[in-house]
């Protein structure tokens, strides 16, 4: 089957297509096969695959094959689906470390990670899903919210952002989007109260809290910026940090959460039919096939557009 390889540490340049031998039904205990169709390139890829996160994948060293989120048909029968069932989910990748993802033709994936797709969603749509639902989800979890506090959403223009975005505003909280600019309508019907456009961290204090700061309950950190937006936060606020490189240091008695999210069936199976329902919006950027792969991450690299880019397998 064919596969995409991170074959050393680096720039787009190092992931190559190859061939590996397609996985045999039952050939790992407790694991079922899934004929890929679509796969999303998420930035925890982009971070791997530059080696950001070298310390922290341990052992598991080039070559191996990145991706978590994938769309595709089932091969093997699992309780409640049969094979030919369109399903959706995402890999763990890190706490598995096995080196084996999305970027392939072919997965071996847990039953439990497995949500059926809704007749109405396409397989790249479905594949823009899994792990930013997962990730806006198990965040709104951390912070522990409680209606009418203030959010300040980074990233909203992006899939976990525009998530979070409509899961808080569902939740009774009142957000404050930071997205691109051309957004701010559509966030403002998506939920948002209030939509400033992204910028130097400094700028987005400034405009988030209009010369007053220290005023916002807690942030969510989906543009990954880190410890800049400390000033937005009331002492004793809340920051959600998606990524162990950009977690701050907490001051004023800030409380600093992270997250890492774990495959949920049952929650993708109800945000599967939200967004079947239009009930919940995601965005794809791009289409591409699973041969331009190299340059899908430097289109992501560059915030070519915002939104998740698939690749077509």
């Amino acid at each position: 089957m064919r596969v995409v390889e991170v074959t050393a540490y680096g720039g787009p340049e190092v992931l190559q297509m190859a061939r590996r031998p397609e996985p045999e039904a039952g050939d790992v205990p407790g694991r079922v096969r899934v004929r890929l169709k679509a796969a999303g390139v998420n930035q925890a890829d982009l971070r791997i695959r530059a080696g950001l996160y070298a310390d922290a994948v341990g052992d598991l060293k080039p070559p191996f094959v990145l991706g978590t989120d994938f769309a595709g048909t089932l091969l093997d029968p699992v309780p409640g689906m049969a094979p030919g069932t369109r399903v959706a989910g995402f890999i763990p990748w890190y706490e598995e470390l096995t080196g084996e993802g999305t970027y392939a033709e072919v997965v071996r994936v847990a039953p439990e990670w497995l949500a059926p797709i809704p007749d109405d969603v396409e397989f790249t749509v479905a594949a823009s899903v899994p792990l930013a639902s997962a990730t806006a989800l198990e965040g709104l979890d951390r912070l522990r919210l409680q209606p009418g506090a203030s959010l300040v959403v980074t990233g909203a223009s992006g899939v976990v952002g525009r998530l979070a975005v409509q899961y808080a505003s569902a939740a009774g909280l009142r957000v404050v989007a930071v997205a691109h600019e051309g957004d701010e309508h559509e966030l403002r019907v998506l939920g948002a109260e209030h939509v400033v456009t992204r910028g130097p961290a400094e700028d987005v204090v400034a405009r988030v809290t209009e010369g007053d700061p220290y005023r916002v309950d807690a942030v969510f950190d989906g543009a990954l910026a880190g410890e800049g937006l400390l000033p937005v936060l009331k002492d004793g606020g809340v920051f959600l940090a998606l990524a162990p490189d950009r977690v701050p240091v907490g001051e004023r008695n800030i409380r600093v959460e992270t997250v890492r999210a774990r495959p949920d069936a049952a929650r993708l199976k109800a945000t599967l039919e939200k967004v079947e329902a239009r009930e919940l919006i995601t965005r794809v950027a791009d289409v591409m096939p699973l041969e331009s792969v190299a340059e899908a991450h430097r289109r992501a690299e560059a915030g070519h557009r915002p939104g998740r880019i698939v690749l077509l397998i």
